[in-house]
């Protein structure tokens, strides 16, 4: 059973390479906290999505995991596109995170979990999540790990987050809110170019993902289409949320919404190291992690 972490981002507005910072009491990394969950939950197998320029570093990392987690490497890169796909001048960083996943379709045989490597979801998660995997194999629906945005907000910027539509436990609708940010004006965000009011209940999607060996098949559908019409563009990205709701939106797709009790925390700028270090030095305490993890 197949944990996916998305390891390639470029951290831009964080400063330094993320997925490297040692934030827990004795210097672990915060992707080590969802490898702990998730091989307690019943995954046997991490793949780590990677840039070129991290790869010696993180496998080096990886060789302090268990011994009886499987570990594979996924390189994401400009030259993962279509034959037919002309590369724009200038461009210097993949295309987002429905790419990233692509980068590994060919290691992924069965259904299967992706996450981020700078979010920390909470055990209960990942419980959900490998119960969603039999679900996804057995009858192809995917499925969300959702989080109260209020939960997921962070107090030193503003974030990108999916915010969905749940009807009887399916999610309907997917939309990629960006500049989500509380300020002396309230809780707003920018759907495309229109910003509006939130309330903070809306659910969140955090990449947090389970999908079948059929949704890639899907997602590359989408990633094509989008180097069609946005590609050559400087910046464009195809990001998860956004390419789950079009398929969602299209009939192609089926998602299961779940809801975790968290606790959420993440690494999107500079200053929420010390709230994480801090989350993470809490829950050791309570028992919830050893110290040091792998003890």
């Amino acid at each position: 059973m197949t944990l996916v972490i998305m390891a390639a981002g470029l951290a831009s507005r964080y400063g330094s390479t993320k997925q490297l910072e040692g934030v827990g009491p004795n210097g672990e990394l915060l992707l080590e906290y969802s490898i702990c969950d998730a091989r307690r939950a019943g995954f046997t197998r991490i793949v780590f999505i990677i840039r070129r320029a991290i790869e010696a570093e993180m496998r080096e990392f990886a060789k302090r995991l268990p011994a009886d987690l499987k570990i594979d490497f996924a390189i994401q890169d400009l030259t993962q596109v279509p034959a037919w796909f002309t590369m724009p001048e200038g461009r210097t960083k993949p295309w987002g995170t429905v790419h990233a996943l692509l980068a590994a379709e060919h290691l992924m045989d069965h259904a299967f979990a992706a996450l981020n490597a700078d979010d920390f979801y909470g055990p209960a998660a990942f419980v959900e999540a490998r119960a969603a995997c039999d679900v996804a194999a057995s009858v192809g629906t995917a499925a969300a790990i959702m989080f109260p945005l209020s939960a997921t907000l962070s107090p030193h910027g503003s974030v990108i987050r999916g915010l969905g539509r749940v009807e009887h436990g399916q999610l309907v609708e997917l939309d990629e809110v960006r500049d989500i940010v509380r300020d002396e004006s309230g809780l707003h965000g920018r759907f495309g170019s229109d910003v509006r009011a939130l309330t903070g209940d809306e659910l969140a999607s955090m990449n947090f993902w389970v999908f079948s060996k059929k949704s890639l098949s899907d997602l590359r559908d989408v990633f094509e289409a989008f180097l069609k019409t946005s590609g050559q563009a400087p910046a464009s990205e195809s990001i998860l949320p956004e390419a789950v709701g079009t398929l969602l939106a299209d009939g192609r797709m089926t998602v299961r919404a779940l809801s975790a009790p968290g606790p959420w925390f993440g690494l999107t700028h500079l200053a929420d190291r010390e709230g994480v270090q801090r989350g993470l030095r809490e829950l050791t305490a309570q028992g919830v992690y050893s110290s040091p993890l792998w003890n």
